[in-house]
Parts: structure tokens; C-alpha cells; sequence
């Protein structure tokens, strides 16, 4: 068989979830809203692919939000020496520990 290049390929760990965390997730990631310059780490939820679901290549890194376009944030991350410019929906997102203790000292 021919080995397929799909945008899922290589991701059967990385896409899955526990079994006792299987199905769709809290209501609370929706009702966060960051603002520009929040560190944010890109964390995919399998559970919901329709919209901003991103590259497997950018899942565990952290970026900061640069806007908004539509119901989505624009992320900028570093890849290498360039910076990328991705679209990722709210549910695929969670805010940086780090950047979250530093704002409240």
C-alpha cells in the first residue's frame, strides 16, 4: 500500500485523549477570552476538528495572540528560525502558566 500524506498522518498519539476524558469537553474554554500579547500554549482537542484545528506539528507550543479573525485567534509561534501566523480556534488553546503567574505579582 501507498503510505498517504494526510493532515492527520503520524497522530494516532497525539490526537487521543484518556478514555475518562473522551467526548466534548467543559463549556469553560469557550467563555475564555484572551487578549493581544497573552501567552498561550496550542493544546488540539481531537473531540472538535470543524474549526481552527491546528498542524500536528505546532501541538505543545506556545505562541502569543496577536487578534482575532472570525470566531478564532491569530497565534503567532516561533517554528525554527521564522515566525508563523496560524488561525486556531478557542477550544485548541489554554492560557501559558508562566505568563499567567507573572501577571499577578
Amino acid at each position: 500500500m501507498t503510505l498517504h500524506k494526510g493532515y492527520r498522518n503520524k497522530t494516532r498519539k497525539r490526537h487521543r485523549k484518556k478514555v475518562r476524558d473522551r467526548g466534548l469537553g467543559s463549556v469553560e474554554k469557550y467563555l475564555i477570552d484572551y487578549e493581544v500579547n497573552d501567552k498561550v500554549d496550542i493544546i488540539t482537542d481531537p473531540s472538535q476538528h470543524k474549526r481552527g484545528f491546528p498542524h500536528r506539528r505546532y501541538h505543545g507550543l506556545t505562541g502569543t495572540v496577536k487578534g482575532t479573525r472570525g470566531r478564532c485567534y491569530e497565534i503567532e509561534v516561533k517554528l525554527g528560525n521564522s515566525r508563523k501566523l496560524l488561525i486556531v480556534g478557542k477550544e485548541h488553546l489554554r492560557a501559558n502558566k508562566g505568563s499567567v503567574q507573572q501577571s499577578q505579582n
